[in-house]
């Protein structure tokens, strides 16, 4: 497809109904979503477990064969745990299972302004810390566990080490971090990279193993994602108004027409 055929108020219903299955279907998967998220197809981003966070303004893309999952692995018996929290053996109530479900879980926690691309799969068993502006490309992994006991293949998640990506990381596509890991804020890595050591602040990285291949220019100021969303408001306005261009000449009898016949040049 070279153009979108969709009118304007077609565009508009469809943004409707996915703000509304966001909130009403994607939501309540989180232990806490933020403010205003932007998510294309929200239905083909799957969220597994009890602690999984994602701070405000974020950006998560998903496509029907490029899932965006989230896991967060359990570790704990949750009537234990959640014992604990109450301070008895007794049966305890709602609230504290809850928490003890997110004690007893690997914990996500994604800071503000997040892109997210399709493909990407994050994994954790213990703690995976992301900062704000963090970027990752299509396809990109992170994990903090091994998932399995390298001798003993029975024994499930194996060997766990917390892993921190500071703000405005980018992460590129198809990049592997693996368990342990700290990419330090502004860094880079390269498409394809697999990270199993620490990468420091304002690097560029690349390979496997990852190594610092470049430094970033101290000069020059790093301008993260949260620039885009200075005045949210204003942002959506200009969105609106592009949107409104773009589409206000399609016809309802022409975007029928392009499902039901597309010819070259569609």
């Amino acid at each position: 497809m070279r153009k979108d055929h969709r009118p304007y108020f077609v565009k508009n219903l469809q943004n409707k109904y996915v703000k509304w299955y966001t909130d009403r279907y994607l939501r309540p998967q989180f232990r806490h979503l933020g403010k205003s998220p932007a998510l294309i197809r929200p239905w083909h981003v799957q969220v597994f477990g009890y602690s999984v966070e994602v701070g405000d303004y974020a950006t998560i893309i998903a496509e029907p064969h490029s899932n965006v999952h989230f896991v967060s692995w359990a570790q704990a018996d949750l009537e234990d745990l959640a014992a604990i929290m109450d301070g008895s053996d007794k049966r305890v109530g709602a609230k504290a299972k809850e928490e003890a479900r997110a004690l007893g879980q690997g914990l996500i926690k994604l800071g503000d302004y997040v892109l997210v691309c399709p493909g990407v799969r994050i994994q954790a068993a213990t703690r995976i810390t992301i900062g704000n502006g963090v970027m990752f490309a299509q396809g990109a992994y992170v994990t903090d566990a091994d998932w399995h006991g390298i001798y003993d293949r029975c024994m499930p998640v194996g060997s766990t080490a917390p892993v921190e990506i500071g703000d405005n990381a980018w992460i590129g596509d198809h990049a592997i971090v693996c368990k342990g890991v700290t990419i330090g804020e502004n860094s880079v890595i390269g498409a394809g990279s697999v990270v199993r050591r620490d990468v420091p602040a304002n690097s560029i990285a690349a390979g496997n193993p990852c190594q610092v291949v470049k430094e970033l220019d101290p000069e020059r100021a790093v301008k993260g994602r949260e620039a885009m969303f200075a005045n949210h408001d204003e942002l959506q306005k200009m969105l609106s108004a592009a949107d409104k261009d773009a589409h206000d000449q399609n016809t309802l009898w022409g975007w029928l027409r392009y499902l039901l016949f597309p010819r070259y040049g569609d």
